[in-house]
């Protein structure tokens, strides 16, 4: 098999910040406490691109069978990983036996949303069959170009919503900030897909449009949550990333921050200590992980959640529910509990938004509710996630159940346990109170 090497194809420059460190950077008045001072005692972490990080089995064939020319160390840069993501027709089929879908597919596409695969990402992935579950979430095919009933470019109307540059105030007390339109894997059914990875674009982020928001920040007193997204946050390079956080840190009305991110799962060797030395900086800081299926959970990932998790981050998953690749209560259960033991709390199961092209990655609503029903008292209920719809139109996240109250007789409520028995509550509004 032939090595390829890709051409390059580095992050969205930033106009305006060099990569100085972020002391001698714009500064704002407010000292941002350092969480992470070390005692004499303590050994000084390794340099943040070359570094130990595990290589599983399955990983480590790929590497030999399709990059024998790389080192162990340079698979473990994750600069080295965006550098060589699988991007073109050329790379894809050194690799994949691509089917004709597949093919045709990745030649007619033009403009935003890129196919963009990390080598690493691609190790997970069946090679042979086009029908692999990771493999149908990243490599398109011609059903992305059908737009059906109810699809949108922007479902969640967020231009509507966006207060700032990048920043969507929707609700009273918190902002979704696009700090990046660069992601270092690209998902075909990205919500976000009319504006991620097409570079030259008034999506890429520069440090006007980054002061424009903070300003907006600055000015809303009532903004107590901040939340990353992009794109990636996590492809910002740390000295950027820092100087990103102390400014909004130094807000005072912000409590916490909050970074969402698929680089955990899709590029775990992001998750450098050097990079968690720096975010210990800016506690209270959260970070909601994107994981779609069982098998990303390897050593890889298990490393990188827990050098989070060590570092005092609470960790929670994100997940979208998707047609034949994860829409089985079995595959669920599965995800969850490998989860669970890595620390990481399972957060929401979103019902895949209408973005156009989406159609063949979307379940019945109905679907949803059966995964939960299947979870929920069969598992701990820290494993169960909340199952939401995004609300077309701005409406914001909607949370679903399935119906467990089956009526009323009087003052009794009836409701149905997770074995499907029913039992009674006395529910009379509290009138025996007045008595």
């Amino acid at each position: 098999m032939e090595y390829v090497k890709v051409a390059p194809e580095e992050p969205p420059g930033f106009a305006g910040l060099t990569s100085k460190p972020v002391s001698t950077l714009p500064a704002t008045e407010t000292v941002v406490p350092d969480f992470n001072r070390r005692t004499p005692k303590q050994k000084k972490p390794h340099s943040g691109t070359r570094q130990h990080f595990p290589i599983g089995a399955k990983t480590e064939f790929f590497r030999r069978r399709f990059f024998p020319d790389t080192t162990r160390s340079d698979w473990n840069d994750w600069r080295w990983q965006l550098r060589n993501r699988i991007r073109t027709i050329k790379t894809l089929e050194n690799i994949f036996a691509l089917s004709e879908d597949e093919r045709s597919a990745v030649l007619r596409h033009t403009g935003a949303l890129p196919v963009g695969i990390t080598p690493y990402y691609a190790s997970l992935m069946d090679t042979a069959d086009p029908q692999d579950p990771l493999r149908r979430t990243h490599i398109p095919v011609n059903g992305e170009y059908i737009k059906t009933p109810g699809e949108a470019d922007d479902p969640l109307g967020e231009d509507h919503d966006m207060a700032a540059p990048g920043l969507v105030h929707r609700y009273p007390d918190r902002v979704l900030f696009l700090a990046t339109g660069f992601c270092s894997t690209y998902c075909r059914y990205c919500t976000r897909s009319r504006m991620v990875g097409e570079t030259g674009t008034g999506n890429a982020f520069s440090l006007d449009n980054w002061n424009k928001a903070l300003d907006y920040i600055s000015a809303h007193p009532e903004i107590r949550d901040v939340l990353l997204s992009g794109g990636d946050p996590l492809t910002i390079a740390d000295d950027k990333l820092d100087y990103l956080l102390t400014r909004i840190r130094a807000i005072k009305h912000v409590e916490f921050v909050r970074i969402g991110s698929k680089v955990p799962t899709v590029m775990p060797m992001r998750i450098t200590k050097d990079l968690v030395k720096m975010l210990r900086k800016h506690h209270p800081l959260w970070m909601s992980i994107h994981v779609t299926h069982p098998v990303e959970l390897n050593a890889e990932t298990t490393e990188a959640y827990a050098r989070l998790a060590d570092a005092g981050i609470p960790l929670g998953s994100q997940t979208v529910l998707l047609k034949g690749i994860n829409d089985t209560v079995e595959t669920m259960t599965e995800m969850v509990h490998g989860l669970l033991r890595r620390r990481v709390r399972p957060y929401y199961l979103y019902q895949c938004d209408p973005i156009t092209g989406s159609a063949h990655f979307r379940t019945p609503v109905s679907k949803g509710l059966e995964i939960i029903e299947g979870l929920r008292g069969h598992t701990t209920g820290y494993a169960v996630p909340t199952f939401v719809i995004d609300a077309p139109g701005g409406g914001g996240k909607i949370p679903l159940l399935p119906n467990y109250v089956s009526g009323r007789e009087g003052d009794d409520l009836l409701l149905r346990n997770f074995e499907g028995k029913t039992f009674r509550y006395h529910d009379d509004g509290g009138s025996n109170d007045a008595r």
